[in-house]
């Protein structure tokens, strides 16, 4: 088991606060990305609120458009005039509209510029994750190292598999890699299965199956994690300034690594690969949000990106009431030349907004016996 030097866990108060301060941050990202692709195609926006449920704070400017800081502070959403709720679904009243009236309703925008107004809330995820990456580069610079072998441990899954110091890997499972921090992302994202390695020895290629072993790990918060591992040591990193352009290159770098290694974790919970445990719900990440903000400005700047990711991301998945649900919408009228039944629609959204609290309820259950809650009431109750 590696042990690092342990660090107090934070304050409840502290990691709500910084929980709630970094949705804050990337609602209005992600929602200031629907808001400025409406006003560009000329869609009239009746509110754009930051959490859901009752108005704590508002102020409605001169466009008409309502600002909103509502009681529960998870998510938000931009409502387009006519929608006949917070997911954007037309009020059927709208339809009966006469033609001089239609003017701005977002129901009424052509079907590729609403599609571009919902993509546009993930896709400003990622841009931010990568101007926030970027940003950090340039001022702190960019940990690398080569992805070379410097040592292999004894009796670890790359000894067995018969590495060598001195080795270049060229590809892990197929994906073409120039860092050792590469080889790093795939493998933790990894179930313990055999991986393919394409490595160069001695100017010669060659090919080996190593199967990662899953050790513990105790985090710097004390936390114990099982995770995948090749045993395997990196070459010495070095901190390397960048000008304006490499920071932009290594920032979408990362963000692409991320998005990958995110996708296949997904893919794995839904092929039975990974068990859904392994997911974290909104109190893990709660908690994890407080950690990083514990360690200062640098780790919290990272969070966030790595947090955007996943919304964009996310948001991208072909469910009904994420924005990907939308955009399938849009797909299958496109198709069809017609929009599908209000009926059909009104079903479909429903059965998107039953599964996904289903599974924040699982999640949150998850959760609840990760941080030690149930264990601790069963403590009190006994």
């Amino acid at each position: 088991m590696n042990v690092l030097p342990l660090l107090p866990q934070p304050g409840l108060l502290f990691t709500l606060a910084s929980f709630i301060g970094i949705i804050a941050v990337l609602v209005i990202v992600h929602e200031g990305g629907h808001y400025l692709a409406g006003r560009l195609f000329g869609a009239r926006i009746e509110a754009f609120g930051v959490g859901f449920g009752p108005e704590l704070i508002g102020r409605t400017d001169r466009r008409g458009v309502r600002w909103r800081l509502n009681a529960v502070p998870l998510g938000g959403y931009v409502k387009f005039v006519g929608d006949m709720n917070e997911a954007s679904q037309a009020d059927p009243a709208v339809l009966a509209l006469p033609e001089r009236e239609r003017r701005g309703l977002f129901v009424f925008l052509p079907l590729w510029q609403r599609a571009v107004i919902v993509a546009a809330g993930p896709l400003i995820n990622f841009l931010f994750a990568i101007l926030v990456l970027a940003l950090y580069n340039l001022n702190v610079g960019y940990y690398t190292a080569p992805a070379r072998v410097a040592q292999v441990l004894p009796g670890s899954a790359a000894a067995t598999a018969g590495l060598q110091a001195g080795d270049k890997v060229l590809e892990v499972d197929g994906t073409a890699v120039d860092r050792f921090e590469d080889i790093v992302h795939i493998v933790m994202t990894s179930t313990g299965a055999p991986i393919r390695l394409d490595i160069e020895r001695g100017g010669r290629p060659l090919t080996l199956q190593v199967a990662p072993r899953m050790v513990e790990n105790v985090d710097r918060f004390g936390n114990i994690n099982k995770v995948p591992q090749l045993g395997i040591a990196s070459p010495r990193e070095e901190l390397r300034p960048v000008g304006a352009l490499a920071a932009l290159r290594w920032a979408v770098v990362d963000t692409w690594g991320i998005t990958t290694a995110i996708g296949r974790a997904i893919r794995q919970v839904i092929t039975g690969e990974r068990a859904l445990t392994d997911m974290g719900g909104p109190v893990q990440t709660a908690k994890i949000a407080g950690e990083q903000a514990s360690l200062g400005m640098a780790a919290t700047v990272r969070f966030l990106a790595f947090f955007s990711i996943n919304i964009g991301f996310i948001n991208l998945l072909p469910i009904p009431m994420l924005d990907g649900g939308h955009l399938l919408l849009y797909g299958i009228e496109a198709v069809r030349r017609r929009p599908l039944a209000d009926a059909v629609q009104q079903w479909a959204f429903m059965s998107g907004f039953a599964a996904l609290m289903s599974l924040m309820a699982v999640l949150t259950w998850y959760d609840m016996d990760k941080v030690g809650v149930w264990q601790r009431l069963s403590g009190w109750l006994g």
